[in-house]
């Protein structure tokens, strides 16, 4: 018996005396809440998303779809970043203007390999303005869960306004949740009983969002 199994038959076993007419989930949790906190203009929603990630000590840079390959350029340049894992779907002018060699994104890389990959461009799926909070999805611009997680740079895209909603409630409308979904507030860090803070653990110690408008 697989893991699977195992753990589907437990599922099983717990709903076992649930009537058939019980309430569906969907209508059993009264969800009456807010769906953003007060009312924003777009220009103070995308404000606030690139206050709250700086306060998340992620790095913020504002440019247009012109400029976008050379801030990723010189992004790239200011790490001293050679290798670049770039997802399958990533628009190739994004990276034109970037003296590097490109690593694709294969399902055979080991995390060795991945962790000598010295930064990685992504798109992402939505941006969260309350909580500072970017979500990828898994889709081809963006990739495989890992190689946002291994590599030690990340730069995001974001594209501004239309990727960027105010709140959680608004992001969940637009994300599948059958997909691979990644939550990313900032550089990836935790801290010890003292409070002393190490970053980059489960992910990348740098986290450059590009906003694009």
């Amino acid at each position: 018996m697989s893991g699977r199994e195992r753990i589907l038959g437990r599922v099983r076993r717990a709903l076992a005396d649930v009537p058939r007419d019980d309430t569906p989930y969907e209508r059993a949790v009264v969800r009456d809440y807010l769906p953003e906190h007060g009312e924003r203009t777009v220009d103070g929603t995308v404000d606030l998303l690139a206050e709250n990630l700086a306060d998340y000590r992620a790095v913020v840079h504002r440019t247009d779809a012109d400029g976008l390959p050379g801030v990723i350029a010189g992004l790239l340049a200011a790490r001293g970043a050679s290798t670049v894992l770039v997802p399958p779907g990533l628009d190739e002018e994004w990276l034109a203007a970037a003296e590097v060699t490109l690593v694709a994104d294969r399902a055979e890389s080991t995390p060795a390999e991945l962790d000598r990959v010295d930064s990685v461009v992504t798109a992402c799926a939505v941006a969260v303005a309350e909580t500072g909070t970017i979500v990828l999805d898994g889709s081809p611009d963006q990739g495989r869960r890992r190689i946002t997680l291994v590599p030690d740079h990340h730069i995001c895209v974001v594209r501004v306004p239309d990727q960027v909603v105010s709140s959680v409630p608004k992001a969940l409308r637009r994300l599948d949740p059958a997909r691979p979904l990644t939550w990313i507030s900032g550089p990836s860090a935790t801290s010890d009983i003292e409070l002393d803070r190490v970053e980059g653990v489960h992910g990348p110690r740098t986290l450059e969002v590009v906003l694009v408008g």
